[in-house]
């Protein structure tokens, strides 16, 4: 008596670290790849069509869809966040007055504040040496994965940066819009914030 029936086989493609969803942190997964097979006596022996990839972490077992790679590690935007502050505040800096010793104070208070402890004033003077679209490039990429409130408050930490010498100039000004939108920030919001942290200093 033959017993015919139909099985899923999964097998691992990929292995790397991600955020899982189910678990709430930073956790292995295996990225493995589905395929229908017909069985014989519980063995499968011929393969049918593919069912795609799955993600699943190795900790809680829950399978995602391949998109939740997208979502950046925690350890991946603790990074990410202290280097787009230093990359804000050279643009910043940059526009205005590179010299001023409140806002270099400031600058490196600020990108401290965002988890680089040992950042100095020496690093600073490099960073303003690299290129405008560097640096723009390191604001999206933290500024693709933050929150509304998050990308206010960094903002507000760059404006202060700017406002450390006195008054905003028209180049500053038109540098923390770009800022902004770098983030992701639509040119009205980020007006509001401008001013809000204009007004707190004044």
């Amino acid at each position: 008596m033959l017993v015919f029936g139909l099985t899923v086989c999964f097998r691992t493609v990929g292995e790397g670290m991600f955020h899982c969803p189910s678990c709430g942190g930073d956790r292995r997964y295996r990225r493995r790849r589905g395929r229908r097979w017909i069985t014989l006596f519980f063995l499968p022996v011929i393969p049918l069509r593919g069912l795609g990839q799955a993600v699943e972490c190795r900790s809680c077992r829950t399978r995602f869809n391949v998109s939740v790679l997208r979502q950046p590690t925690a350890a991946a935007m603790s990074a990410a966040l202290p280097a787009a502050m230093r990359a804000a505040c050279c643009l910043v800096l940059r526009a205005g007055d590179p010299a001023a010793a409140l806002a270099r104070i400031r600058a490196v208070d600020a990108v401290r504040g965002y988890g680089e402890d040992a950042y100095t004033s020496d690093e600073l003077a490099e960073d303003l040496h690299l290129p405008a679209e560097f640096h723009r490039e390191e604001i999206a990429r933290a500024g693709a994965h933050l929150a509304v409130e998050a990308k206010e408050w960094f903002l507000t930490q760059v404006a202060r940066v700017a406002l450390s010498d006195g008054s905003l100039s028209e180049d500053e000004r038109r540098e923390l819009h770009r800022v902004a939108g770098s983030l992701g920030m639509s040119t009205a919001h980020a007006l509001g914030v401008i001013l809000v942290a204009e007004g707190a200093i004044t």
